[in-house]
């Protein structure tokens, strides 16, 4: 299963502090971890809100809200994508991680095709497939 881990933003993380090097080498050992246990497919930082924008849809019309945006709590500062054989397990890596002063983490399952049922045809699983090869062969 796959799983997204969200971190949240918090006000240094959104005032562009950037961490410090010793939070670096820790956060850079526990990827070192994850990679090497076949758990990490992808992580990253994100810059803060002011760099960002928002497109909001309704109908036809397309409304940019440039940023900051004042919900700290509802904005995120970084993520990793991870395979895992449980839930339970991305918990296990996560209370692990070298977070400390309120940092707070969302944990979240990936949709797989087989979640969509019915929904997702033979045609539709062929062009996923496609695309996720495309997407392979990229990187």
């Amino acid at each position: 299963m796959r799983v997204m881990v969200l971190v949240k933003a918090d006000k240094d993380s959104e005032a562009g502090i950037m961490p410090s090097e010793d939070i670096l080498t820790k956060m850079g050992a526990y990827n070192e971890e994850l990679v090497k246990a076949g758990v990490m497919l992808a992580g990253e930082g994100l810059h803060p809100s002011r760099k960002g924008l928002r497109i909001r849809f309704s109908g036809a019309e397309r409304t940019i809200t440039d940023g900051p945006f004042a919900e700290t709590k509802e904005l995120l500062a970084g993520f990793w994508l991870w395979q895992v054989k449980s839930f339970d397990e991305a918990v296990e890596w996560l209370k692990r991680a070298p977070f400390d002063g309120g940092t707070e983490i969302e944990l979240r399952p990936v949709f797989e095709m087989e979640d969509f049922g019915e929904a997702m045809t033979p045609e539709l699983r062929e062009q996923e497939d496609r695309l996720r090869a495309g997407i392979e062969r990229k990187g």
